[in-house]
């Protein structure tokens, strides 16, 4: 595995990436809420682009992964500014967002960011707005008391959310006041997805502009989209959206 390059945020923190130049335009995928940039998605991804001579840059946010910083400290909107940080900093030309989980829901904030630079969006099991329908009643009210909750994981322990992050998602939201976005959109999700229903990504469909966004709907397949039949349907969708769009 190669080694990781950085970019320093303003504070000094430095953010972690890794970028292969190729040709155009550029992958860039964008990992859920606890997804670093060697996981299973984005390294299938990684091979298909090398093996393609693809253009691709993958990064973790800071304070996971490779990355320096706090994970607790950051905001939803720190996310999206590493992310602006280091495609500004990396690539040029035009850009394909893959956003995975939360990386879905970044991904279209970056491209309403960067509309001169995106061209094209994938959204896997994309998870906009998930401050406003993932947090009941109590879940809230224990956010606004202690700022924090901490989740069971299905891998063992607990992860956080932070009320630094929930109040930042609550600014962010995008699926009611629409999302001005004129280039195609792939959406990508499972039907037993039990963590973002399935019908989050319908209305995503109906809240995106462009006129050409398609949802594929995957019998079996659960949020984390990592059997193999999954990331060989992600790299089909990824190369016939690549390919319809110029070099």
């Amino acid at each position: 595995m190669t080694t990781p390059s950085f970019v320093a945020r303003p504070d000094g923190t430095r953010v972690a990436y890794r970028h292969r130049p190729g040709r155009g335009p550029t992958l860039v995928y964008l990992g859920g809420y606890l997804s670093e940039m060697v996981g299973t998605k984005a390294a299938a991804l990684d091979a298909w682009a090398a093996e393609q001579g693809r253009a691709m840059l993958r990064l973790d946010y800071a304070g996971y992964g490779e990355s320096d910083g706090d994970f607790e400290a950051q905001s939803l909107t720190d996310r999206l500014d590493d992310v602006l940080l280091v495609i500004d900093a990396v690539t040029t030309g035009p850009l394909v967002l893959v956003g995975s989980s939360m990386g879905g829901w970044i991904m279209l904030l970056a491209a309403l960011a960067r509309p001169d630079r995106v061209a094209g969006l994938i959204g896997l099991a994309a998870a906009p707005d998930f401050t406003e329908w993932g947090f009941d009643a109590d879940e809230r009210a224990q956010l606004q008391r202690d700022g924090r909750i901490d989740h069971p994981s299905d891998q063992g322990g607990t992860y956080p959310t932070m009320k630094i992050f929930w109040d930042s998602g609550q600014d962010n939201l995008l699926l009611e006041n629409g999302i001005p976005f004129a280039g195609p959109v792939r959406l990508i999700h499972g039907d037993t997805d039990d963590t973002v229903p399935w019908d989050i990504s319908v209305r995503l469909m109906a809240a995106v502009g462009s006129d050409d966004v398609k949802l594929l709907l995957v019998k079996g397949g659960d949020h984390r989209l990592q059997r193999p039949t999954d990331l060989a349907t992600i790299t089909a969708v990824t190369r016939a959206l690549l390919e319809s769009l110029p070099s």
